[in-house]
């Protein structure tokens, strides 16, 4: 037995985290809807989890990188157009896309169906920007593209071009924040 194993406290409180199809936390912003299966309360905050559910059309965020977390993308259903620097990647259920610290990166759902993806956060503090997004949505707060960047800043992340540069993205928006 190793001297880690001999050392380890018992684990307090329950073994295991169940979250059933109708449960997690709800964030809608937009065109996206996000249920967020784990925010890192049961993993020690090493990791999150969320499902996301782009509708057909749903531009996505300004292409950024994260400083501090890694991020996976697994693709359920529909097609995910993930843009990695100036290369494009569309990504069909099944696929595994793993951005790390960084990486500049975008996602998006171009077609006319509904896209679900399974997101990982490692750590897992991501999860409380898209929080900071929706409760400036429901603050009546307009998500401009400043706004979106202070936001990403406190989350070690930050826009990988300049605001206007991105062909086909409008800065400063997260999944489906663009105006309807």
């Amino acid at each position: 037995m190793t001297e880690e194993a001999k050392t380890r406290q018992p684990q307090i409180g329950p073994a295991v985290s169940v979250v059933g199809p109708g449960d997690g936390e709800t964030i809608v912003l937009g065109t996206t809807r996000m249920r967020v299966l784990e925010d890192g309360s049961h993993t020690g905050h090493r990791l999150a989890i969320a499902e996301s559910v782009l509708a057909p059309h749903t531009q996505g965020p300004p292409q950024h990188r994260h400083a501090q977390h890694d991020e996976g993308f697994y693709i359920l259903s529909g097609t995910v157009r993930f843009t990695v620097g100036d290369e494009d990647h569309d990504a069909t259920a099944g696929t595994l896309v793993m951005v790390p610290p960084g990486t500049p990166h975008t996602f998006a759902n171009p077609t006319g169906q509904p896209a679900v993806m399974l997101s990982t956060f490692t750590p897992d503090f991501y999860v409380q920007y898209f929080r900071d997004l929706r409760e400036a949505l429901a603050g009546g707060r307009p998500l401009t593209p400043q706004a979106n960047i202070d936001a990403m800043s406190r989350y070690a992340t930050e826009p990988a071009t300049e605001p206007g540069t991105e062909p086909g993205t409008e800065p400063g928006t997260e999944p489906g924040t663009e105006p309807a």
